[in-house]
């Protein structure tokens, strides 16, 4: 397992006294950042690579609010994607100080070229470190390819 621990800090609260919803997702970026980081990829590597990661679809489900001052826990597992490392999809799970599940973030993502500002397959470096991720038990592999039905 993979994970992190942040404290809340007052610019992550909202007008309800408990943590705003995009900083769930600020927290979740912040930890795939770390881990490539972590793994021999820093942010200045994928400049030298030409290559960064983006997002399809962001999911956060929410269960237990989290106030000001809390020490938060997130994890971050692979639950799924292509065999080339091309697309993947990643879940985290946010922990409050008490232990207690606060959501779920799902991120459906994929790597793109920014030169050709295209959609591409990770270099060898990149997949050896997707590959390594720790992964949910239902880990699956999706198919190379999606044939539109008409």
């Amino acid at each position: 397992m993979y994970s992190k621990s942040f404290q809340v800090l007052w610019a992550n609260i909202d007008a309800n006294r408990h943590l705003r919803h995009s900083a769930y997702a600020d927290f979740a970026a912040q930890i795939r950042l770390n881990y490539f980081n972590e793994h021999g990829f820093p942010i200045n590597e994928f400049a030298k690579l030409q290559i960064g990661p983006i997002l399809f679809r962001e999911e956060t489900i929410y269960f237990k609010e989290i106030g000001i001052n809390e020490l938060i826990t997130i994890d971050l597992f692979l639950a799924g994607g292509r065999k080339d490392g091309s697309r993947w999809r990643i879940i985290h799970n946010v922990f409050r100080s008490d232990g207690e599940k606060s959501a779920t973030i799902e991120v459906d993502g994929a790597w793109m070229d920014l030169i050709k500002r295209k959609l591409t397959t990770p270099p060898e470096q990149i997949l050896s470190m997707i590959e390594q991720m720790p992964k949910v038990p239902h880990f699956e592999f999706w198919p190379d390819k999606v044939t539109k039905k008409n």
